[in-house]
């Protein structure tokens, strides 16, 4: 899975402080995603650093490579992630000319760039990012994967470009500063309230993501970039039988190629529709399927309002039809609430956090690395197939994210400064990003209204909902050198499921119609027919009560975050009674992560 970052300059010189000691110092702040080896190169203007997570070819996957002709350097890379189609490309380049030394998709993702430039990550099939310098034209080249599962942010430094897997590495860079505007505190207040990621941006003013399935290329003449994939319209015309058998066959061959490793592999396991799917079919590749489960909290039998049910009693299930070996992660609220676990997943995230939703998976993921280096979950396939509430005609037509009422999620900025609030106009910004979205969304002609809506819902949740959870996963896994692999994102897969007709991924009039009728012989009824149950979250009244006491030395040691809150306002928070409305949690939840990001960053505010 591994770290990567660098800094390359286009006209001989690097930014200043650049050296030996600053890229060492930003390649170890990524220790925590390869902690199995770690190597940088430097050469001329330019130089890489990677951190490593070896998963594949464990001796002779070591990074940075470089390939070298005539005596000189042509081309330098950091690759992170899993290429699962290495193998085949591997052949398409010796076919080439191409001569390999390793088993490792690092190796063949050098030759690939050497062999087709900025057409290479069209080729490649899987969760990555890779950073190329070439130092005869002085080029380089930040690529990232289709759903952006793997992160990669830059900056502009004088005529130098520095960069990272994460911002904390980009950050530690002697010429680059922390700096949050208005624009950098509504993508931080956004991606967690209530979920809507802008592709391309961060919370730091200066500091871009590559966005998904983008190629960006700096050069002497400057920064360009460019989509190489997008979810486009296709038309359908398989009928019912035949779409499902479709959807098998590539989930099929999903979950069987992202079970490769030359490492232990697990999954994870909810006792839920799509986990259990994923288990059931890496059975076959697994030999022993290794399962782990989560039980957050003190758990009431009773479906809560969000609609969940204890997964317990299916993930047992589960375990009992498969047959697999199972490891039960149990975490009380005190874990939860624990200051220090949340210092630590909003550290790893470089975002507020999602409360105690970041902070049991983080344990879940630290729970899972002590055996397995590689574990396989199921992300993506409710804005995929449709699985969440919002996936409605109803929901589809309105002029808003679908999620944005049903989640039903407070005004958080009724906590801030209000002349604060009033200069970030949430509403008003959200309106536009809603509008921008929108804009890229291409219809079939003869499309109904119906069916317009519907497929604007499904790009809305993977291109703006999902890439919130993507990253999510992704920091914290890494955060304790876990690699989560996601085979419900196998490209072929959505672009598949994207294009299918909504008539036919609810034929039965239920959610997921699709997946279920495809995994149908696998599992057991119960689990077969169960409903959508989210990701549970701590319900035990001690979790508030430790957050409100946390609330309050804030207040008291005026933190960061007061300069930034209406501390009235928070003071009132303080004296809601308990109860089971949503927004003491979240506000109690914004007011600790926001002065925690603060602290960590201490970033210089220009509003």
């Amino acid at each position: 899975m591994c770290g990567l970052v660098g800094y390359a300059g286009f006209t001989g010189r690097v930014p200043r402080g650049t050296g030996d000691t600053s890229l060492k110092e930003m390649t170890e702040t990524l220790a925590c995603r390869g902690p199995d080896a770690s190597a940088r190169w430097a050469e001329d203007a330019a130089g890489l650093g990677h951190t490593r997570l070896a998963t594949v070819d464990l001796v002779g996957g070591r990074q940075p490579m470089v390939l070298v002709r005539g005596g000189r350097t042509v081309l330098a890379v950091a690759f992170t992630g899993e290429v699962y189609n290495h193998a085949r490309l591997r052949g398409e380049l010796t076919a080439l000319g191409h001569r390999f030394t390793t088993r490792s998709d690092s190796e063949v993702v050098l030759h690939a760039v050497d062999a087709w430039g900025e057409q290479a990550p069209a080729r490649l099939e899987g969760m990555f990012a890779y950073a190329a310098w070439e130092p005869g034209p002085r080029r380089l080249t930040l690529a990232r994967d289709r759903f952006g599962i793997k992160p990669l942010c830059y900056t502009r430094v004088g005529d130098a470009v520095v960069f990272g897997s994460e911002p904390k590495a980009v950050l530690v860079h002697p010429a680059v500063t922390a700096r949050l505007d208005l624009d950098g505190l509504r993508e931080l207040l956004l991606s967690a309230h209530p979920m809507i990621k802008t592709p391309g941006r961060s919370a730091f003013a200066g500091l871009h993501e590559v966005p998904p399935a983008t190629v960006v290329t700096a050069t002497p003449q400057g920064i360009r970039s460019h989509r190489y994939w997008s979810l486009t319209p296709v038309e359908h015309s398989e009928d019912l039988p035949a779409t499902i058998a479709r959807v098998r066959h590539l989930l099929e061959e999903a979950v069987t190629g992202q079970m490769a490793a030359d490492v232990p592999v697990s999954v994870l396991l909810s006792g839920g529709l799509d986990s259990s799917a994923i288990a059931a079919l890496a059975r076959p590749a697994a030999g022993t399927l290794h399962t782990l489960s989560v039980n957050v909290g003190n758990q009431a039998s009773e479906a809560d309002a969000m609609g969940r049910d204890p997964d317990g009693p299916y993930a047992e299930m589960m375990v009992r039809h498969l047959g697999s070996s199972h490891r039960r992660v149990l975490l009380g609220a005190d874990v939860l609430a624990d200051p220090a676990h949340r210092a630590r997943a909003g550290t790893l995230r470089d975002a507020l956090t999602l409360g105690d939703f970041d902070t049991s998976l983080l344990q879940l993921y630290r729970a899972v690395r002590e055996d397995f280096p590689v574990t396989l979950a199921g992300d993506g396939a409710d804005e995929l197939f449709g699985g969440y509430r919002w996936f409605t005609p109803a929901a589809a037509a309105a002029e808003s994210f679908p999620w944005d009422t049903v989640l039903e999620r407070a005004d958080l900025t009724r906590l801030l400064d209000p002349a604060l609030a009033a200069a970030l106009d949430l509403p008003a910004h959200r309106a536009e990003l809603h509008r921008a979205a929108c804009a890229e969304i291409e219809h079939l002609p003869g499309t109904t209204p119906a069916e317009a809506a519907l497929r604007r819902d499904s790009y809305l949740n993977l291109t703006r909902f999902l890439p919130c959870l993507l990253d999510r996963a992704d920091r914290l896994s890494m955060g304790v050198g876990l690699e989560v692999r996601v085979p419900f994102l196998d490209h072929r897969l959505v672009e598949y499921v994207f294009n299918t007709p909504w008539k036919l991924k609810t034929f039965d009039g239920r959610e997921k119609s699709l997946l279920r009728a495809a995994v149908t012989d696998l599992l057991p009824e119960p689990v077969l027919t169960r409903r959508k149950s989210p990701y549970p979250v701590v319900r035990d009244p001690a979790y508030r009560t430790a957050l409100t006491l946390q609330v309050e030395r804030v207040l008291a040691h005026a933190g960061p975050a007061t300069d930034l809150l209406d501390t009235a306002a928070v003071r009132r928070l303080l004296l809601h009674p308990h109860g089971a409305h949503r927004f003491p949690r979240e506000g109690l939840e914004l007011v600790l992560d926001l002065d925690q990001w603060l602290r960590t960053h201490r970033p210089t505010l220009q509003f």
